[in-house]
């Protein structure tokens, strides 16, 4: 298992089996919040409903695949975050996130990413960081531009969401971009 420390009130973790209950009870009570914007929700009715996903979310991290893992503040399980995937041939990735109602505007999910993208630039070596939203999505959509990802375009209804479907923005940014960033902040210091 691993835990990445974000700050000193912030960690990301993976979770195992036993995190079940946990998981299901942060889903559950986040159920309005999170259907919103996430068709897989109403899919799980019960902790054991994560069972089979919470083992497929550890066979891509021992494959090396990307990672979803759950985000703690101050200790409880308030979101997760994972990389979808892992492309090595073109070293990229696309980030993925929730976080519950409650925990929204602390700065949580921009302060995961933005430390998350130095491990993936520096200690993978990955170049490219993508970060899909739904059009509609305000909160979701300001952290890539808050963190100085590049708007590439929408997808037009690119998501089936119950009933209608959601147009798609796509940001990234290029690990080029991320050290310009870097130096300037620095210069800036």
């Amino acid at each position: 298992m691993f835990t990445f420390l974000v700050d000193n009130e912030i960690s990301i973790e993976l979770l195992q089996q036993q995190h079940r209950a946990e998981l299901y009870e942060l889903i559950d009570i986040n159920r309005e919040h999170l259907r919103q914007w996430l068709l897989w929700v109403d899919k799980r009715k019960c902790a054991d409903d994560l069972q089979p996903i919470i083992k497929m979310w550890l066979e891509k991290y021992a494959e090396n695949n990307g990672f979803d893992a759950g985000i703690r503040h101050n200790g409880n399980l308030v979101g997760m975050i994972g990389l979808h995937y892992i492309d090595w041939k073109n070293k990229s990735t696309s980030i993925g996130y929730f976080l519950a109602e409650n925990a929204q505007g602390k700065g949580i999910i921009t302060k995961s990413i933005s430390n998350l993208m130095e491990y993936l630039f520096e200690r993978l070596d990955l170049n490219r960081i993508e970060i899909q939203c739904a059009m509609n999505n305000v909160k979701s959509k300001a952290i890539p531009v808050r963190l100085g990802f590049i708007n590439e375009g929408v997808i037009r209804e690119g998501q089936w969401l119950y009933d209608h479907y959601e147009d798609i923005v796509t940001y990234s940014l290029l690990k080029k971009d991320w050290e310009d960033k870097r130096i300037v902040k620095k210069l800036s210091i």
